[in-house]
Parts: C-alpha cells; sequence; structure tokens
C-alpha cells in the first residue's frame, strides 16, 4: 500500500495512507511552554480507518504528548516535564529542572511507496542552557496492509554523553516512590483507551500485573467512542535491546489513564560515562480491530527487523 508524506518545514513531517487517512504527524516544532519539557513528539498516530490512538495535553498531565521521547530523571534533570518528583516531598512544580530536546535537522528523509525512513539530529539542553547528550534519532514508518489494516513505526535512539562527568538515569521509582519507574519512549493514549484491555505474551489482561514486568512486548486494545469500532497497539523490543546499557521494564496503566512507556530505569538508576553512547530500537504496531494473542504474536512474527 502507498503512502503520501508532506512536510512543513520547521513544523511537521506526516504521513497519509492511500485512502487519505493521515495516520502520522511528526511535530518538531518548539513546544510554547517550557515547563512541558519543549522536545518533538508523534500525535496524532491513526489506524489505517481514521481511528485516533494517541492523546495530547490531557488536562490531567499537560505535558504528555502522543508518542515521545522521554528521561523523567536525569541528573537532577526532567526531561519528561511536569512535576518532579522528589523523595519525602511528592511531586513539586520545579521549573528550573525541566530540560528540553533540541531539534536540529534531519540528515535523511527518504521516501518510497511503501516507506518512510527519518533521520533526526537533537541535542538534550539543560535547563541553564547546558548542551548535556547529543541524540541521532530514527524515524521509520513502513509495513502498511490495507487488508490487515495495520502498519508499523520503528523508533530509535543513540544518545551520547557530551558532559564531563556521568549521565545517571533514573526515575521517581529509583527516587523513592514505588511503583512509578517511567522514563524513555513513552505512550499517551486517548480518553478512550480509558480501563482498555493490555496483555503480553505469557500473562492476562490486567495493567496491574504487568506494570514493572518484562516481556519482548505488550499489546494495548480498547473500543472507541462516537463509532462502533476498535483498535490494538502493540509495543515492541527489538532483539538488541536485551544487550543495551541496561534492562527495561514496562511502565503500563490502563487506569484512571492509559499509557506505557519502555522503562529503561524502572528499579534501578544506570550511567553513561563522559563521550559514551547507548542505543535503543523499538516498534509499534498500530491496528484496526481488537487484536487477541495469538495475532499479535503471529503479526510481530511475520515483521523482520
Amino acid at each position: 500500500m502507498s503512502i503520501r508524506v508532506s512536510h512543513a518545514h520547521g513544523e511537521h513531517i506526516a504521513v497519509a495512507a492511500a485512502n487519505g487517512t493521515e495516520i502520522l504527524r511528526y511535530v518538531y516544532r518548539p513546544d510554547p511552554d517550557a515547563f512541558e519539557s519543549r522536545k518533538p513528539y508523534a500525535h496524532p498516530l491513526r489506524t489505517l480507518a481514521g481511528r485516533t490512538v494517541t492523546g495530547y495535553r490531557p488536562n490531567d498531565h499537560r505535558w504528555h504528548k502522543g508518542l515521545q521521547m522521554t528521561a523523567s530523571h536525569l541528573s537532577g534533570q526532567n526531561f519528561w516535564g511536569g512535576n518532579c518528583y522528589v523523595h519525602g516531598q511528592g511531586y513539586l512544580r520545579l521549573p528550573e529542572r525541566v530540560g528540553s530536546m533540541r531539534h536540529d535537522g534531519f540528515p535523511l528523509i527518504a521516501a518510497e511507496d511503501d516507506r518512510l525512513t527519518v533521520a533526526e539530529d537533537l541535542t538534550w539542553v539543560a535547563n541553564d542552557g547546558r548542551e548535556w547528550a547529543r541524540e541521532e534519532r530514527g524515524l521509520t514508518v513502513h509495513s502498511v496492509d490495507e487488508t490487515a489494516g495495520t502498519w508499523a513505526l520503528d523508533w530509535s535512539i543513540r544518545l551520547t554523553n557530551l558532559r564531563e562527568e556521568p549521565l545517571a538515569f533514573g526515575s521517581p521509582t529509583t527516587a523513592g516512590r514505588e511503583m512509578a519507574g517511567y522514563t524513555g519512549l513513552q505512550w499517551r493514549g486517548p480518553r478512550d483507551y480509558t480501563g482498555g484491555t493490555v496483555f503480553a505474551p505469557d500473562t492476562d489482561a490486567d495493567a496491574d500485573k504487568l506494570m514493572g514486568s518484562q516481556s519482548p512486548w505488550l499489546a494495548f486494545t480498547a473500543e472507541h467512542d462516537d463509532v462502533d469500532a476498535h483498535s490494538t497497539v502493540v509495543f515492541a523490543h527489538a532483539p538488541e535491546n536485551r544487550d543495551a546499557i541496561h534492562e527495561s521494564h514496562w511502565f503500563v496503566r490502563s487506569e484512571p489513564f492509559p499509557t506505557v512507556a519502555f522503562s529503561w530505569a524502572f528499579f534501578e538508576e544506570f550511567e553513561l560515562p563522559p563521550e559514551e553512547t547507548f542505543g535503543y530500537r523499538y516498534r509499534v504496531v498500530i491496528a484496526d480491530g481488537a487484536w487477541d494473542r495469538e495475532r499479535v504474536a503471529a503479526h510481530l512474527e511475520a515483521l523482520p527487523w
């Protein structure tokens, strides 16, 4: 199935399916509110039938924006956005700790008939303006299948420490809050995903059981408002993530709001030494319909990395 790519320079890159549905918009224009941690994000993400599967600036967390790379606790800075968790004091509004991710350019934007490949250069900037890290980001839209009603987005990161001291990656849990290990690539679902069904390869459909767990993939399915339709979003690790700088765990909630993060520092901090680099690669599959465990597993098996 062919795709159509458009680029509003300085604003966003958008991908539309052959039927005219815009399935992805990647926004790299700086956000107006620094407290929400200015950084690029993907929103909206839609199924081929046009069902939106991302939320944007919900009233409970204005800094949740579609699908975005984050780091909630990074050497005392907050690249997640919003309030900062401080042990013994709870969540505090500390704007002086909120950093940003600056878009520096696109070394590559390559569109083929059914595939878009994007390479992006970014700089992670602390609140005081110091450049802390250089990121090479990769985005690939592929496997757009009208018959199956699905498409895939691959998202990769290579991060290099620009400081003269280690970068320490953590989460609210490493700072003392139980089972709140959110950080890393984060998805915020729309309101109609609240209370949706979450499952992994070998576990029951229960987000509470999956919180802090490990598995090669996790799926989230829900019924939409306004239309008689379901959709499914699948989050998958690339095989090489098993050998990454630090093991990952799932941060996942269905209630009171829907969210998933590939948390790279859920229970323990890890450090990236000066001038060193780490990398992760992820896949997000977006499908029409309420998929079950067997269908998700078969679909992922048929999508080579």
